[in-house]
């Protein structure tokens, strides 16, 4: 993602859109990203390949806000 990290675009949007649902999927699965997107907000942390039904799945409950 050019111009930002991931990291970068979840504090933006924690001030921007403070309820909006975040899910990071990624390449590069390091346990303190991933400590650091959930105290941040992140409603899943997916490492690639992704599981498509369990994607789904999380799409499904943060969009029903659950």
């Amino acid at each position: 993602m050019p111009g930002m990290s991931g990291m970068e675009l979840q504090d933006a949007l924690a001030i921007r859109r403070p309820h909006m649902p975040v899910i990071f999927i990624t390449a590069f699965p390091e346990e303190r990203i991933r400590k650091r997107a959930e105290v941040g907000g992140a409603v899943a942390f997916f490492s690639k390949p992704v599981d498509s039904h369990a994607l789904i799945e999380c799409l499904d409950a943060a969009l029903r806000g659950s």
